[in-house]
């Protein structure tokens, strides 16, 4: 990137937030803090009403803006991708919304990139695997979600829990949504059982806002995330396998806490958190004619147990 486009898109940076901290600038564009800093008196000089603020970081004037953003193809193409993307994983009400801001992107774009949209929309799809269920609802949570975690707003929600003879009525206090196998999840501060629990919205009946605010003051998602994991007692798994044997592993690799893999000659490495040996043990089961594993020893362990139970029976 030359610095005349890095100049410009530290503008539109800045005009996304309220505050952006030289850091953010410096760590998004790999460049040096100095860098920043004269980047920045450059879009002084040109006459953008900038306020720095040490220690703090930088704001535009309020009132101050730019005519419409041009597109490159790339981020034209990248909306078009996240809206297929949107349509087939969240719910209506966010789909709308996503359509509605798209109308807004198209309306700015210049006519080459216009026909480009035209001309790629009917070459990229979504599709759900056969495992995969339809999360589409009436109820529409998501955006009441949001709308309640922007305003600090209790959510009462209506909720059939797996198992449960019949539904609850939880007053919560919202802490953020995520995304996991086909599912959207909210972490919240329920009332009901006075600790933090997650709820699957596809198992939301009803999803209210109440007027009523709440003042306590909660973690953040990725904290809490991040201690959930830290509480959970998760075990490192290294284990390689043969390349023409990856093809069947499919989603179970998720299900038995993928991380990343290393591309070798033959072989691809495979890194795991998994919760539970016994479970990763027999999963392996399946495909160890093919596969070794590197650790930990008491994987190693199990696995030969397991095998010798099966030897004695045949």
């Amino acid at each position: 990137m030359n610095r005349l486009d890095r100049i410009t898109a530290i503008l539109i940076q800045l005009q996304s937030k309220k505050v952006v901290k030289a850091q953010d600038i410096a760590e998004r564009f790999n460049i040096s803090l100095r860098t920043v800093y004269r980047d920045v008196k450059t879009l002084e000089e040109a006459g953008i009403p900038i306020i720095g603020e040490a220690g703090i970081g930088y704001s535009i004037m309020d009132g101050y803006r730019l005519p419409p953003v041009m597109f490159t193809r790339e981020e034209a193409t990248a909306f078009l991708t996240a809206e297929k993307l949107i349509e087939k994983f969240t719910d209506n009400s966010t789909e709308e919304g996503y359509k509605s801001a798209m109308y807004k992107v198209r309306a700015v774009l210049r006519s080459t990139e216009k026909d480009l949209l035209e001309n790629i929309d009917d070459h990229i799809e979504v599709l759900k695997n056969r495992t995969q269920q339809n999360t589409k609802q009436t109820v529409n949570p998501l955006q009441n979600i949001l709308k309640s975690i922007s305003g600090k707003n209790v959510l009462h929600v209506r909720y059939a829990a797996l198992g449960a003879p019949s539904a609850t009525d939880r007053y919560v206090e919202p802490v953020g949504i995520f995304y996991m196998s086909n599912f959207w999840y909210l972490i919240a501060y329920c009332r009901l059982r006075g600790d933090y629990r997650n709820f699957r919205t596809d198992r939301m009946l009803q999803v209210t806002i109440c007027d009523e605010k709440f003042e306590k003051e909660h973690p953040t998602l990725k904290s809490y995330l991040e201690q959930v994991a830290k509480e959970e007692e998760l075990h490192k798994v290294i284990m390689r396998v043969n390349k023409d044997t990856m093809r069947f592993l499919g989603e179970q690799k998720y299900y038995n806490g993928y991380v990343s893999e290393t591309d070798l000659v033959e072989q691809v490495e495979m890194t795991f958190l998994s919760s539970s040996i016994e479970g990763f043990a027999r999963w392996y089961m399946m495909f160890g004619d093919r596969a070794e594993i590197l650790m930990p020893d008491v994987l190693k362990e199990r696995i030969k147990e397991l095998a010798a139970v099966i030897m004695a029976k045949v």
